[in-house]
């Protein structure tokens, strides 16, 4: 089967379009065939094995997996003996490492997709969507009527994380760019900042603080807490070649047990349970992914590189259709 794959460490261009071997399926596993997938910041750390803290689990002097992405949509094409939940001919979404391929085995984060998304649609919701949901629901306990502040709202785990919000009762602020302050308020945002003409440090004060961002300091981000509020720390600051963010993340842990308001970092997890969850919200028109382009598989390393340049709206797909294999002609955009 056609998969990217990659033999090294390094920056998008290690990437090529090969051939491997196709998985097969143990008594438990789901065997899907790939339709789409999406790319995610953690692909990026692992692509380039930064922060080298990273290198401890995906390999000290080169990558365990030749392999890389997690979020697929596609359709099931056989099942263990074991496996009852879904059946060959079924669409499904979930998340399994190696997804920026034709095909992934899957044991446990797979469920059938959402009948009102497509494939891309689909695709971009297991990691953004997922870490929204347990960010808001579980870490940070948030109740209908709490006000919510969530910083980077107009990206992958933003524009999912104001729609859950929503969802969920509370009064929703959102912050982000000034091109992308509609985007925000069309999603349900009771309010939005526009980072670039002001912050969020003077006055209103929130129960739950959703910081994606990275940027601003502990000391910042607590100004803007109530005194027994919760701050979800999801990802890191993508500076510093050894823990690359990750050191604020260590002097939160280290700090919430000696001040009024709990800061907790988010490791968030793929599984079946909460992809319902999601399935629901979706189905029932309270979430909707946003898909800011869509790549050829071909073209997975342009589809990063868009990821950080600053102005992705929502999540970057990439095609795994037979099309999608091939790249762009010159000059065209995808």
């Amino acid at each position: 089967m056609k998969a990217i794959v990659r033999t090294t460490y390094g920056p998008p261009e290690v990437l090529e379009l090969g051939e491997i071997d196709k998985p097969v399926p143990a008594e438990d596993e789901v065997l899907v065939r790939v339709r789409a997938t999406s790319v995610n910041p953690v692909d990026w750390h692992t692509l380039t094995g930064t922060p080298y803290l990273l290198r401890l689990q995906e390999g000290l002097r080169g990558p365990k997996s030749e392999q890389l992405g997690v979020d697929f949509a596609g359709t099931v094409e056989a099942v263990g003996a074991n496996v009852t939940g879904v059946q060959p001919g079924d669409d499904v979404f979930g998340g399994r490492s190696g997804a920026f391929a034709e095909y992934v085995s899957v044991r446990d984060a797979v469920v059938r997709k959402p009948p009102n998304l497509s494939f891309e649609q689909a695709a971009a919701v297991p990691i953004a969507g997922l870490t929204a949901l347990q960010g808001l629901r579980d870490k940070g306990g948030l109740q209908s009527g709490q006000k919510v502040l969530i910083n980077g709202a107009s990206g992958g785990v933003g524009t999912f994380a104001v729609q859950i919000a929503k969802a969920l009762g509370a009064d929703v602020t959102g912050v982000c760019s000034t091109s992308k302050v509609d985007l925000v308020r069309g999603l349900g945002a009771d309010h939005v900042v526009d980072y670039t003409a002001g912050d969020v440090d003077g006055g209103q004060r929130y129960d739950v603080v959703l910081d994606t961002g990275g940027h601003r300091s502990l000391r910042r981000l607590r100004r803007t807490l109530t005194p027994r509020g919760t701050l979800v720390i999801v990802g890191s600051e993508t500076d510093g070649r050894w823990l690359g963010g990750f050191d604020r993340t260590i002097r939160a842990m280290l700090l919430s047990p000696f001040v009024s308001q709990k800061l907790a970092p988010l490791a968030s997890s793929e599984n079946a349970a909460d992809l319902i969850v999601l399935t629901g919200l979706i189905e029932s028109g309270q979430v909707t992914p946003v898909v800011d382009r869509t790549y050829p598989l071909a073209e997975t390393a342009a589809a990063l590189r868009h990821m950080l340049d600053g102005r992705v709206r929502g999540k970057v797909v990439v095609d795994v259709s037979p099309s999608g294999m091939q790249t762009s002609p010159p000059g065209s955009t995808p």
